[in-house]
């Protein structure tokens, strides 16, 4: 039998490149939806309130997050059984296609299904280029590779908010190109109505490209080709899928059940018990590929390899669970949030100018945090990450105050800046971590479990946001009026998403009990 070699150079910088264009996109995906989804909903929800939209906002998110912990798993699955490059060219199609569709509903629930499906590419393209590039270059530069992942996902980012400044700064200009290339003007106006949200949602289709490019130049990893010459991947069996699939439909029951339409009917009483017993659930579905596949390689006995792999992938979910929860609960509402501390949006373009000063931060760092793992140990700059991400989250939310006329302060685009770049941290340290968690054999589809089941975790956590707020007195602001109401409403949010950002306390604990990887090899 011939050992399969490693890529050449030129192999691995292809290998590279793909994956950062793959994380690019995926973060271009990600930031559409906070710049988007309250125009989107104004237009498919015409006769509704603004706090009925928001429901269906946070429902979006929700949907969208159980998708990316599906996508993870099954698509690391692919990865696992298929190889690294076939699955990635398959997730990056899915992402690309399903985002380009949304520009096309006419109802919010279409727009939601079809944000589900496309985070199933969006979940698994994650997992699968972390593994395919650390299997590729191997132990040479890996900190600054994680880096690299990290930065890749906010440049993508950073790109949605310039796309979106532009096209509301050039709207009539761009209707012009369009009409010039043959488009009628009904169709121009029917794409760019309400801030453009339709065109920028098509445009969420430019990744596929990628998948010629993969295709053609990016080789597969040895390491994986190693574990297919052994046979060792023929013990993935499509029949595990099913819990995937349970698991899945019981995730969207989760969040239905705590959806304010529902929730209102059957309160605490009948919403907590029924969680915890369908995250039990939830947590079988997911992780039954891989115990399938453990018990086939090793058979009936417990080994050392197998109790490893399944405590690593507790500990990593855990960890996972922690930073998705405080970025979704602070970042990823940062911009939006930070929209009505101007009356009457009078501050021009505050959303877009607020995405990118978060996506600036993140990119810088993210890319420092695996370098500093690589000097302080894994659990040492966990635990900092975790502290430091929630002094800029309350600062964030807790210093910024309503401010008249259209010069927002300096202050805001300082904190956001901190806000998404402290919180953004973990996205270069995870690509560097994980890896070392799990051996080639169930690399992607243990990375994958570990950093999308934390969506999950993430999407339940955001939908307790309607109780931090009544617990915080919303419904003292509904009787008050004009001024006055949006600034105790401003306050109240800003109470809710610093609470949520404490579960960084969580992490801070956890890390100790996690293993420390520092100097390890890949397996």
């Amino acid at each position: 039998m011939t050992t399969p070699k490693a890529p050449s150079r030129r192999g691995a910088h292809a290998a590279l490149l793909a994956a950062f264009l793959g994380w690019l996109f995926d973060g271009f995906e990600m930031g559409l939806f906070p710049l988007i989804g309250r125009p989107a909903l104004q237009d498919l929800l015409p006769n509704s309130t603004p706090a009925e939209q928001g429901q269906w906002f946070t429902i979006i998110i929700a949907v969208f997050l159980v998708g990316a912990a599906t996508g993870g798993v099954l698509f690391g699955w692919l990865g696992d059984k298929l190889g690294r490059v076939k699955a990635m060219a398959m997730a990056i199609i899915t992402f690309a296609l399903f985002t380009g569709l949304c520009g096309f509903v006419t109802e919010a629930w279409q727009f939601a299904a079809l944000r589900f499906i496309a985070s199933l590419g969006m979940g698994g393209e994650w997992a699968l280029g972390v593994a395919l590039v650390n299997e590729v270059w191997g132990s040479k530069n890996r900190a600054w590779v994680a880096g690299m992942i990290g930065a890749a996902a906010n440049v993508g980012f950073l790109l949605t908010g310039l796309l979106s400044l532009y096209l509301n700064a050039s709207l009539e200009t761009v209707a012009g190109w369009m009409q010039t290339m043959g488009m009628s003007e009904g169709t121009a106006d029917y794409l760019l109505h309400n801030r453009g949200w339709r065109f920028l949602a098509i445009s969420g289709t430019l990744p596929a490209v990628i998948v010629f490019f993969i295709r053609l130049f990016v080789p597969e990893s040895h390491k994986w080709e190693e574990e297919k010459a052994s046979g060792n991947t023929t013990h993935w069996a499509t029949k595990d899928l099913l819990g995937v699939l349970v698991a899945a439909i019981v995730a969207l029951g989760i969040i239905a059940l705590w959806s304010p339409a529902l929730f209102s009917k059957v309160g605490n009483a009948v919403a907590l018990p029924v969680t915890i017993i369908g995250m039990v659930v939830v947590l079988w579905g997911y992780l039954l590929p891989v115990r399938r596949y453990l018990g086939r390689v090793h058979g009936a006995t417990v080994s050392h390899e197998r109790s490893t792999v399944m405590r690593n992938l507790l500990f990593g979910t855990a960890l996972a669970s922690v930073a998705l929860m405080g970025t979704w609960g602070s970042t990823q509402q940062a911009a939006k949030w930070a929209s009505f501390l101007s009356p009457n949006g009078t501050a021009a373009n505050l959303i877009e100018y607020v995405v990118i000063s978060t996506a600036l931060g993140a990119i810088l760092f993210s890319v420092l945090a695996p370098l500093v793992a690589d000097r302080l140990g894994r659990r040492l700059t966990y635990f900092l990450l975790c502290l430091f991400a929630l002094i800029a989250a309350v600062i964030f939310f807790q210093t910024n105050s309503s401010f008249e006329g259209t010069e927002v302060p300096t202050r805001v685009f300082v904190t956001a800046f901190f806000l998404g770049g402290l919180t953004a941290t973990f996205y270069g340290f995870f690509p560097l971590y994980f890896p070392e968690l799990f051996p080639t054999s169930v690399r992607a589809t243990g990375q994958g479990f570990c950093f999308n089941f934390g969506r999950i975790i993430a999407a339940i956590g955001s939908l307790q946001f309607v109780n931090l707020l009544a617990l915080f007195g919303s419904g003292k602001a509904l009787a008050l009026e004009g001024d006055a109401k949006r600034l105790m409403q401003l306050q109240i949010e800003a109470n809710a998403f610093t609470t949520l950002s404490c579960i960084y306390l969580v992490g801070m604990i956890i890390v100790w009990f996690a293993p420390e990887t520092k100097g390890h090899q890949l397996k």
